[in-house]
């Protein structure tokens, strides 16, 4: 990062930047993509190019865009929402395609695109089969619906699943990945589309107060991150395997292994109400987080070896028990 070569990236001219956007859109077959600071900004562009004031974007209940971003794609690009119940998160075909309304008419809302999240990070790190998301988006092909990809952990979607990035991503219009989480840049995601959309969604990005200028000393990070730390997050899917199984022998309850795909578990903490359960994990040093009344998410990651996963969830089994 210290020796990156930088420029302007207001004007698209630090080419530590451009050569990321380069190599992460050649990644996931896109002809262009945009750097942003955060997953939130990455995925409030992408709506944006895709659905207009008024119109709607229909996506899972517990979907990052509507629980977690702070109403922004409403209060600041008026678009509204309608989402569907799901299994962990899982995306099924057939209840999306009952949802569309392309062509509403005057009198009620209509649906401008569809986003799907993967993983699922609410959904406790699940990942969307090909095959359902290849389906969904010839559902919305035929009805002239657009497609926005929630991609923040699309990196371990693709090792935990073994589908190429690029197939993936061929599924959707606009795609955010993130560098800040399973890959552990400091800051950083991106958002992936053909050339016209990025150039749209780049004026935007400054009218948001979000272009930025020597960026290529956080574009170095993700660059190494995308180079050295793709296969590795097949050790933080192991490690939450692990975290999970030591939860449930003492807290059989609280989490069936089997369910542990990637990075994320999430807790069930019964009777116990979440912050509660979070606040005595802490005070014996693990650190875990509310995403709910009686949910509680813990995340793996690089810096957090198997070892000390499998101590946090001996911990957090006798925690809950």
């Amino acid at each position: 990062m210290a020796e990156a070569e930088v420029g302007d990236d207001v004007f698209a001219e630090d080419p530590t930047v451009n050569a990321l956007e380069e190599e992460v859109a050649a990644l996931l077959g896109k002809p262009a993509a945009l750097f942003t600071m955060t997953g939130s900004m990455s995925n409030l562009l992408g709506v944006w190019s895709l659905v207009g004031p008024g119109q709607e974007i229909l996506c899972d209940v517990l979907a990052h865009i509507v629980r977690a971003e702070m109403g922004a794609h409403a209060a600041l690009h008026g678009v509204t929402t309608r989402t569907w119940a799901s299994d962990s998160g899982v995306a099924d075909p057939a209840a999306v395609a009952a949802m569309l309304q392309p062509n509403a008419g005057p009198y009620q809302v209509s649906t401008a695109a569809v986003a799907l999240e993967n993983t699922h990070n609410f959904g406790g790190g699940t990942v969307q089969p090909i095959d359902a998301v290849r389906a969904i988006r010839q559902t919305c092909l035929a009805a002239g619906v657009k497609m926005h990809l929630d991609g923040a952990r699309l990196w371990n979607a693709h090792v935990a699943a073994g589908v190429p990035l690029s197939e993936y991503a061929d599924c959707f219009d606009t795609v955010n990945v993130c560098f800040s989480k399973g890959l552990g840049a400091p800051v950083g995601s991106m958002l992936c589309s053909d050339q016209d959309t990025i150039a749209r969604a780049r004026i935007q990005r400054k009218r948001l107060g979000g272009a930025w200028r020597q960026a290529g000393v956080l574009a170095a990070a993700a660059r190494y991150a995308v180079e050295n730390n793709i296969a590795r997050l097949a050790e933080d899917h192991a490690a939450a395997k692990a975290f999970a199984a030591a939860v449930a022998q003492r807290a059989p309850a609280a989490i069936d292994p089997a369910s542990v795909v990637t990075n994320i578990v999430v807790l069930d903490s019964g009777a116990v109400p979440a912050a509660q359960i979070v606040a005595a994990a802490k005070s014996r040093g693990v650190f875990v987080h509310a995403v709910g009344a009686k949910a509680v998410r813990a995340v793996t990651h690089l810096d957090v070896s198997y070892e000390e996963c499998l101590r946090a969830g001996q911990i957090l089994g006798e925690v809950l028990s």
